[in-house]
């Protein structure tokens, strides 16, 4: 009950205002506090804060919630989005997705369904695009809808925009949509990071996330982007392991699985261990045929095994890539793990793409995602333009994986003193690199692939 008389609308001039029929009053028409008017206003003193406003008499409260929902439903295009469920999420369902891969859709998968049933702290997702976090997100919003629970689904460009508009929205104020996004019962923000970032929209989603931090509201945020490269401020919220549940998705995109940063491997398919052409009737000397013999079974066994980093040289032709591709599809087809299959000279043209304005990726998550994979195949070094900028990216990449033994294949003409002596010194470490050198020459320029050539 209000604290204080209900009164009517105040009366015109003219006279006193026509009664509406009992179907048009917004309110219940038998209603003690509003006589079906829907609102009243509070009899207090001049000096109080609430003299003269309108109150939303409780008759209505629960027809205003209602349509609040469905607005807030129709605003996240959510209906677009019914057949994003748990039902239908398959977190097994890639081809070539390793144990690591697996094992992380299925933790999200379970954290995310616990979540929509409890609507406990804050869940965040980290991933690749197509990696599933969008599923997952949109699979909670549709099942707390489902139970009736308001939600505001929104990507973050859309977030923000959704503000803006208000400036131009005679229905609503600014200050009364923010409101209603702090204090939405459920808050989904999808694609955290793409946003322009702008001081005022840095700010503007400080605000609300703060908001939602102190009052201890849900939130569902999605995210491709290193979460050390989000705002400090926000970022001190997301960093509360009481509170925040952070999980990384390691699967790639599930459209485009075979092009992970590993757009080359799909041209490489059929280089195998069973296809390696040891060229045994080509008149080797034994030198050659033993650094080929020794290389393949090198291969064979890093590849059952990632462990170290295995450096196969040689000069151009001899079968570094094919043995290098031969470890990938090994591990891709036993589903150990998907690896990342990265042409030296092509990684560092990604990695100026994104400096481009169309890029949809940084830089640093873009050279997160390279340096800690779990296996990383890096072909042909040494035929980039080393220029300084390439040269301190290509230094960091190795000197990241070298502190964190992370496994890599690395092919590579000769370990020349030309070399960064950084990544060189790193590469000679016989502690963690297999260095395996073969000495036979070209397969292209013997007989063989020259009859083969004019065929």
């Amino acid at each position: 009950m209000p604290t204080g008389k209900a009164t009517k609308h105040p009366k015109p001039v003219e006279g006193p205002p026509k009664p509406l029929p009992p179907k048009d009053l917004p309110g219940k028409p038998d209603c003690p506090i509003c006589n079906g008017v829907g609102y009243y206003r509070l009899d207090v003193e001049v000096t109080h804060p609430d003299f003269g406003k309108l109150q939303v008499c409780s008759c209505r409260q629960s027809d205003i919630d209602r349509k609040r929902q469905q607005r807030l439903f129709a605003m996240s295009n959510l209906d677009e989005l019914t057949h994003l469920t748990f039902d239908n999420f398959q977190f097994r369902g890639q081809m070539g997705l390793g144990p690591k891969e697996a094992e992380s859709l299925e933790v999200a998968f379970k954290s995310a369904q616990r979540f929509s049933q409890t609507l406990d702290g804050w869940l965040v997702l980290q991933g690749t695009y197509g990696c599933g976090k969008t599923h997952l997100a949109a699979a909670i919003a549709n099942f707390v809808v489902e139970i009736g629970i308001t939600t505001l689904f929104l990507t973050v460009p859309d977030l923000l925009d959704f503000m803006r508009f208000a400036y131009d929205d005679p229905q609503s104020t600014f200050e009364q949509r923010m409101d209603e996004i702090k204090n939405v019962p459920l808050l989904v923000m999808d694609d955290f990071g793409t946003q322009n970032a702008t001081p005022w929209s840095q700010e503007k989603l400080f605000q609300i996330m703060n908001y939602r931090y102190v009052n201890r509201l849900p939130l569902v945020l999605t995210t491709n982007e290193i979460l050390e490269t989000i705002e400090p401020r926000i970022l001190s919220r997301l960093s509360d392991e009481k509170f925040v549940n952070k999980l990384r998705i390691l699967a790639p995109d599930y459209r485009r699985p075979s092009q992970d940063m590993s757009g080359p491997l799909a041209n490489l398919q059929n280089f195998t261990f069973e296809s390696f052409d040891l060229r045994v009737n080509e008149g080797l000397n034994s030198e050659d045929t033993i650094s080929l013999k020794k290389a393949l079974g090198e291969a064979r066994s890093f590849a059952e095994n990632p462990d170290g980093w295995l450096v196969i040289t040689g000069p151009y032709g001899c079968g570094k890539t094919h043995l290098a591709a031969a470890i990938a599809n090994y591990q891709a087809k036993k589903g150990y793990t998907l690896p990342k299959f990265v042409v030296i000279p092509d990684l560092m043209d990604h990695l100026r793409a994104t400096f481009g304005p169309r890029s949809t990726v940084s830089l640093d998550t873009l050279f997160e995602n390279v340096k800690t994979t779990h296996l990383l195949i890096l072909d042909d070094l040494g035929t980039q333009n080393m220029t300084p900028w390439a040269r301190e990216k290509l230094y960091q990449l190795f000197n990241y994986r070298y502190n964190a033994e992370l496994p890599t294949v690395i092919t590579t003409p000769e370990l020349r003193d030309e070399m960064d002596p950084r990544i060189l010194s790193r590469m000679q470490d016989a502690r963690l690199c297999t260095v395996c050198a073969i000495t036979a020459p070209s397969y292209r320029g013997t007989p063989r692939a020259r009859r083969g050539k004019k065929r």
